[in-house]
């Protein structure tokens, strides 16, 4: 795909979902960001796209030019169903992998900007640590599939994703008039087992497991919500957590966005926080419903 053509179609894809909140009024309704959300969610955006996917692209380009300079364009001739399936594997699953393992105590500092948001946006889509995505699996996988010649396909592939992550974050909550529709409900039975919507991943950012709706511990997929179906991580329920975010952020105050921007390369100075060394997420008490499942009553956490 024309790389500019592609750009075009990110673009339009995300003025289309940000017209949507505007349009419905969620946005002004429930988007409450302070400065330091704005400040976050705006240079983690723009360090994705100048800094950490283009180094992934140029680094693994010059080290598969030196490593296996005779493989340059070798599956060329690949048909583009192969080619989506490599991708699907490659990209998506292993960011599904990368999502939950960035759950443990271990990477839970370089993911938990994307939790701390309250609310739910576009916006949020790519709040993150900058070494979440240094570290990210797809991007450098991506690399090695744009060296191979995955080009067109892995442009059209790019813009779907991205739709779909975008539109799963967004607070137009666009799947839930659909549900309602008596005719369209198995075809929403399949699109909710099929790719990440509003209802299934606002659970996975929920301030709480206690109402039966919020599901942090799981709900990890990017684009497909298959790989959670397969991996034992699903909880559907076509309903909306009231609220999401943080607990600890609720009783501690807010980490400031260079910390969870640049741990731990910042470090906070917060009570019971994970952003500095020997630090851990605060761990709220158990409810009674959730012990005996073994989930913890808050996301704090996570």
């Amino acid at each position: 795909m024309n790389p500019l053509l592609q750009n075009l179609l990110i673009v339009s894809v995300m003025l289309g979902f940000a017209g949507m909140e505007w349009a419905s009024h969620r946005y002004k309704e429930t988007v409450h960001a302070s400065a330091d959300d704005t400040k976050l969610e705006l240079a983690m955006f723009l360090s994705l796209i100048a800094v950490a996917q283009p180094l992934a692209i140029l680094v693994t380009g010059k080290l598969c030019g030196w490593l296996m300079p005779e493989q340059r364009h070798a599956l060329a001739d690949l048909p583009w169903w192969a080619m989506v399936g490599i991708l699907l594997v490659v990209d998506d699953m292993t960011q599904y992998w990368w999502h939950r393992a960035s759950h443990s105590p271990l990477l839970w500092p370089l993911h938990r900007a994307h939790h701390s948001a309250t609310y739910m946006s576009i916006r949020v889509t790519y709040r993150n640590n900058l070494f979440y995505y240094l570290m990210m699996p797809g991007l450098w996988f991506g690399g090695i599939a744009l060296y191979l010649s995955f080009g067109a396909v892995y442009g059209i592939y790019l813009v779907c994703k991205i739709a779909i992550i975008l539109g799963a974050h967004c607070a137009w909550r666009w799947d839930e008039p659909l549900y309602r529709i008596r005719a369209l409900r198995p075809v929403m039975w399949l699109v909710q087992r099929t790719i990440s919507t509003p209802s299934t991943h606002w659970a996975h950012h929920a301030l709480t497991n206690a109402d039966g709706i919020g599901h942090y511990k799981g709900n990890f997929g990017n684009m497909l919500f298959v790989w959670d179906l397969l991996f034992g991580s699903a909880h559907i329920t076509q309903k909306y957590p009231a609220n999401v975010g943080l607990q600890d952020d609720r009783i501690f105050g807010k980490e400031r966005w260079f910390h969870e921007m640049f741990y731990p390369l910042l470090q906070s100075k917060r009570d019971h926080s994970a952003l500095r060394a020997g630090g851990r997420a605060y761990a709220a008490a158990e409810t009674a419903s959730d012990a005996g499942r073994g989930v913890p009553a808050s996301n704090a956490s996570a």
